[in-house]
């Protein structure tokens, strides 16, 4: 008998990441999008370069440019404006001592598990932040060890990034059974933005993988309006949520996407409904490239005392925002 080639496949949300549109010509294209308009802002790719999942811009309504998912994701030649406050790391995050660790807060400690993104959303905070000097890999995840074991403090990990759902379920098995024979260890967190624009990037393999452990799971995602949560996402959603994982979503305060009470509202019922608590609603982190997404302090007060009016308090996001060497994010 003749030996069988043994072939193998790529799991689904990898070979819909493959997929991916990096060119603004195209998605122009796939939307239908006026080409003297793309022509005009595409040169802002190069300040961060454009990359985005079919599936999310199968969610975006063709003909539209102000359509609040389409202006997360497209280059504006308003990155290339400049202004005061505005700088390439707001968060201070860049000079850590642990390449891919960074020790925030306290009892936390947060690990940038893989530098990519299954999209670049253009007010990232991390889109200057230097991935390369950052890889996380055995000798880091030897490093994490280390200090966890050296401060009794730290009783959780987070994974984040870039997004660490990039890293496959064998990659993600590896780093959880590494956290596991860390008996101080209550908690691992992901943060993830995959999920909303991949949601076949949420396994039931890993979802079983993280049930099994001794560690509680946490998954925050990532999502800034209503039309993100789709019946896709929730099926995803509700799988984890059977396998035991708690489920939070986190979102950035934009202007022209969700900077209305009715926006806010319809994502917070839209979250709750896919099992989702809303957790945090950001101001948006002062990194250069995305000044015109910022919305004024007063008028995110404003929005968040038009939200406690009408929603329970459970629905409601806390207004944060996160400052450079302090101990916890700061409520506004």
């Amino acid at each position: 008998m003749s030996n069988l080639n043994v072939i193998s496949v790529r799991p689904q949300w990898q070979q819909e990441l493959a997929q991916s549109i990096s060119d603004p010509r195209e998605l122009g294209a796939l939307l239908r999008l006026p080409e003297d308009w793309i022509t005009q802002n595409q040169s802002a790719r190069e300040l961060f370069p454009l990359r985005v999942t079919r599936y999310f811009a199968g969610l975006m309504t063709p003909g539209d440019r102000f359509d609040p998912l389409l202006l997360q994701v497209m280059p504006k030649q308003e990155e290339f404006a400049t202004k005061e406050g505005f700088v390439t790391d707001p968060l201070e995050e860049q000079s850590s001592n642990h390449s891919g660790i960074l020790h925030k807060y306290k009892s936390r400690v947060l690990v940038i598990l893989r530098g990519g993104c299954a999209i670049n959303c253009r007010y990232c905070f991390r889109r200057h932040f230097p991935y390369e000097d950052h890889h996380f890999g055995r000798a880091q995840l030897q490093q994490l060890v280390e200090l966890v074991q050296a401060d009794a403090a730290i009783n959780e990990v987070i994974l984040s990034g870039g997004d660490p759902l990039m890293a496959n379920d064998d990659q993600l098995e590896r780093v959880i059974t590494e956290l596991e024979a860390l008996p101080q260890l209550k908690r691992v967190r992901i943060h993830s933005r995959l999920p909303v624009v991949l949601p076949s990037r949420l396994t039931e393999k890993l979802a079983k993988r993280l049930q099994s452990s001794r560690l509680q799971a946490i998954l925050v995602i990532h999502a800034n309006h209503p039309r993100e949560i789709t019946s896709t996402l929730k099926s995803a959603l509700a799988m984890w949520a059977k396998h035991n994982v708690t489920l939070f979503n986190q979102s950035v305060l934009l202007a022209g996407i969700n900077d209305s009470a009715e926006v806010l509202e319809a994502l917070s019922e839209a979250l709750f409904d896919a099992r989702v608590t809303p957790y945090y609603l950001h101001q948006l982190d002062k990194v250069a490239g995305a000044s015109h997404f910022a919305v004024s302090d007063e008028r995110a007060r404003q929005l968040e005392h038009e939200l406690r009016a009408r929603l329970p308090g459970f629905l409601v996001p806390k207004l944060v925002r996160e400052i450079a060497g302090e101990a916890s994010k700061t409520p506004l």
